[in-house]
Formats: structure tokens, sequence, C-alpha cells
């Protein structure tokens, strides 16, 4: 009897099934050289399906109405989550010295609802907290929620649950991880957790970028969406911005990723700086 618990090498034709799935369902593009990093990340879910071959482990995620539960465990092994609090700190200045200080001028600011596209496991969102909560103490009050996104369903538990390793917020400054970290009571732990004040204001929700129709039923006066296009292609890359657009009220903005672009494209967005955008009248 062959021990599935050891790491099993995958076939050619098995990671060719698993790349058009994910590129044509989830829209990241998975190069062969992403080979062995997803053979290693799938080992595990085949183990714990309990089969012998990658092959047999395929035929059960793609079995109508089987697999369903572990095709949504594929897709969140396969995909890459990678984030940091304060990540391109720029974007947040220019939140602060400009979107909201004009937001307040022109329109009376009493609510903004925020977007993390992407959000991985809630670094962006809670980093957009901590910011908006300091611009608050200084300030005219105003209220805010945002919501974060992301297909992986696991990283959105670990967004809700907002326990991070202390390696994990190392970067925040210290002022700001005295107010919004609390550190965890059993001292065998090296974690903390975001104060429940800020935990409220984010909502965490599912979203696939490549669904047609983004189930959201309201408008946002900010949206970031950094470092996401890096993993789709140029024409993918356009729809899925243009989808984004029209979640934007005209005179918002969007945020992407430092090495994302997206001139040349045919988009209702004017650029104010190498990745900060305003949405404008279609």
């Amino acid at each position: 009897m062959i021990d599935i618990s050891t790491g099993v090498k995958m076939k050619d034709s098995d990671f060719r099934r698993i790349k058009e799935y994910i590129e044509n369902e989830v829209g990241i593009k998975l190069p062969y050289i992403k080979k062995t990093m997803i053979e290693s990340r799938l080992n595990k879910r085949r183990n714990a399906v309990g089969v012998q071959t990658f092959s047999e482990y395929l035929d059960h995620v793609f079995a109508p109405g089987v697999g369903k539960v572990e095709l949504i465990n594929m897709i969140d092994a396969v995909t890459t989550n990678k984030t940091d609090f304060f990540r391109e700190p720029e974007h947040f200045h220019f939140l602060t010295k400009q979107v909201l200080p004009s937001y307040a001028d022109k329109n009376n600011l009493k609510y903004i609802k925020l977007w993390s596209a992407g959000c991985s496991t809630g670094e962006e969102a809670y980093t957009t907290c901590m910011v908006l909560d300091d611009y608050l103490k200084k300030t005219s009050s105003f209220h805010y929620n945002i919501l974060a996104t992301d297909i992986s369903t696991e990283v959105l538990r670990k967004g809700m649950n907002a326990v991070y390793n202390m390696e994990r917020v190392a970067n925040i400054p210290l002022e700001t991880k005295k107010r919004y970290l609390l550190k965890s009571k059993d001292k065998t732990k090296n974690t903390v957790r975001i104060i429940p004040e800020l935990r409220k204001k984010v909502t965490f929700q599912q979203l696939n970028f490549m669904d047609d129709y983004y189930d959201i039923s309201f408008k946002f006066d900010v949206v970031f969406c950094r470092n996401v296009l890096i993993y789709f292609n140029k024409p993918t890359q356009e729809k899925v911005i243009r989808k984004i657009s029209r979640k934007i009220k005209t005179g918002g903005y969007l945020f992407l990723g430092h090495s994302e672009t997206i001139i040349d494209m045919n988009l209702p967005l004017q650029q104010l700086g190498p990745t900060i955008f305003q949405k404008i009248d279609a």
C-alpha cells in the first residue's frame, strides 16, 4: 500500500488542468515555473482527501457536485496572498492630506465607504481603519466602513479573526500599536489582535474578480486594489478595473499597487499620480 502522506510528483497533464481552471475561472496566471510550488501546496490537500495521485485528486475536485468544498480548498491553496500593514504608505498620506479634506470641503462629509479589493488577511483594511481613526481624532467627525473582499475563504477567516503574529505588526508605529492592538492573554502566544472598535468597521466578503457581476449593492468613495492586477493578463486587467470602476462614485478614488498600470486602457478614470486615479463621468 502506498503511503499517501509522502510527497507525490505532479504530472504535467495535472498541472495543465489546474492551470486552465485557475486562469479561466479565477483569472490568475499560473506559469509553468510555479509547478513545484503548486505541487507542494496541493500535496497537503491531496493527502487530506485521501487519494494517491494528483489525477485522482483533480477528478474528485472537478466531479459535479461532489468536490465543491474541496474546490474552494484548492483555490485557497493555489492563490498567493501577500500583504503587509502600512504597505505603500504614500497612499495613506494622500488619503488623509488630499482625499478626506477635499470631500469635507465639497460634500460636507458625513459618511465614507471604502473597499479593500483583494484584501488577503486584512492588513490593508485594518491599516485603513487605523489611518481613518487617527484622522478623526484631529478633525470633524464622520462615519466610515470598509468592505474587504477576496476569493480565498481561508484568508477571509483570518481577516475576520484579526489575530496576527508579532512579526507581522513589526512595521506599525509604536503609538499606533498601543492604540489599536491587544496582546494575547495567553503568554505562550506571541500574537496580537485588532481592537473590537476597528474590527466592527470591516465587513469581509468572498468575491471573484472574474465574476460577470460583483454582488455589491452600493458605490464607494475610495477603492484600494493594490498588487492584484499583477496576477492577470492585460485584457483581464482591463475587464476587472472596468467592473470595479462601476462600483466607484463619480469623483471617487482608486489606488493601485506601485508596479501596476492601467495606461492605454479605455476606462472612466483620470490619473492623479503614478498609481492614483479618480473616477470621471463615463
